[in-house]
């Protein structure tokens, strides 16, 4: 298994050049730059700004230097002193902004894939155990509710129904008297009585899809040889059920480890925006709007690394999980 790892490790490396790359040349296709998006937006407010200036500006950021020279500017810093640059739209290092929003990113969006498996997997089992019954029939069409539905619908009705019904302020994960506050019970309280809206709401559309992919694989295994015939030796359904064919079934839930990470960042931009929510989505699409070429790209490169690490967890998971699975 080490050796599978240190393997899989040396491939992530020039994988990861390559993101790094492709990241840094997505960033680069819109036509113009930050200095061009700038000029535009003060045009807009009906300012004008001196052509002398945004020669020095342009100057000054380096966007008229080649190519390579950028982005060796780029992952040099980031390889030799850990600098993902400077952006400049909010004048500050790219990493302290990026980690600002990591911590609330991280632990909503575990918390959001906790609450999938939590209700997925018990459902899914009991929908492909009891096939074609009142309760599948009955999770069945709360699961096509649920990948139906825009998240940003059900997240406006939740704050609906929070702000209507149970008094709550909407958006955010802090009523305003607690957004600056320290860390105390009655903030965690606080935090706690606004984090449920957007777990459900980020969770809902997974939830639905695993029940899905749960209840069919589960349904095929139930239907092999080896089940039949542990069912005719008189064992008991439920270790029937549980000892061998749930674990297979688990595999798409294990293997959903790879895109979960990248996820993070990236996969509830809408939903973050809709709630007002401290994550890094917004972030990164406010700085691929205004071409914070540093900021988006650090983004983009992180999505990246993420997606490895993912899919290496995963696939370790699996090869535990699955006797079937070996190394290669």
């Amino acid at each position: 298994m080490l050796r599978y790892v240190i393997k899989r490790v040396l491939y992530m490396i020039p994988t990861l050049f390559g993101i790094s790359l492709i990241a840094f040349l997505i960033i680069q296709l819109p036509p113009g730059d930050y200095v061009t998006s700038m000029v535009a937006s003060m045009q807009d407010s009906g300012r004008a700004i001196d052509p002398a200036e945004i020669a020095r500006l342009r100057t000054l950021y380096g966007f008229d230097d080649p190519f390579y020279v950028q982005y060796w500017k780029w992952m040099s810093g980031i390889l030799f002193r850990g600098d993902f640059g400077h952006s400049f739209e909010w004048n500050r290092p790219v990493a302290d902004l990026i980690w600002e929003r990591m911590g609330s990113t991280l632990g909503l969006s575990l918390a959001a894939l906790l609450f999938v498996w939590a209700v997925a997997l018990p459902i899914g089992i009991y929908s492909a155990v009891r096939r074609h019954s009142v309760g599948d029939y009955f999770f069945t069409f709360l699961g096509f509710i649920g990948l139906a539905i825009p998240n940003f619908i059900l997240a406006l009705t939740l704050m609906y129904v929070s702000y209507r019904y149970l008094g709550q302020s909407v958006g955010g994960l802090f009523s305003p008297q607690y957004v600056d506050a320290p860390w105390s019970w009655d903030k965690f309280v606080d935090l706690l009585a606004h984090v449920w809206i957007p777990i459900v709401v980020i969770g809902t559309a997974g939830t639905a899809g695993l029940i899905r992919i749960l209840r069919a694989n589960l349904s095929d295994e139930l239907n092999k040889p080896y089940v039949i015939t542990a069912k005719a030796k008189g064992l008991p359904e439920h270790k029937v059920v549980l000892k061998y064919p749930v674990r297979i079934a688990l595999n798409p839930f294990v293997s959903a480890i790879g895109w979960v990470l990248p996820e993070l960042i990236s996969g509830v931009t809408i939903t973050a925006i809709v709630l007002n929510l401290p994550t890094a989505g917004p972030l990164l699409l406010r700085a691929l709007v205004s071409q914070d070429m540093y900021l988006a790209g650090s983004f983009i490169l992180l999505m990246g690394v993420l997606t490895l690490i993912g899919m290496l967890v995963s696939d370790i998971l699996l090869a535990l999980l699955d006797p079937r699975i070996r190394y290669r």
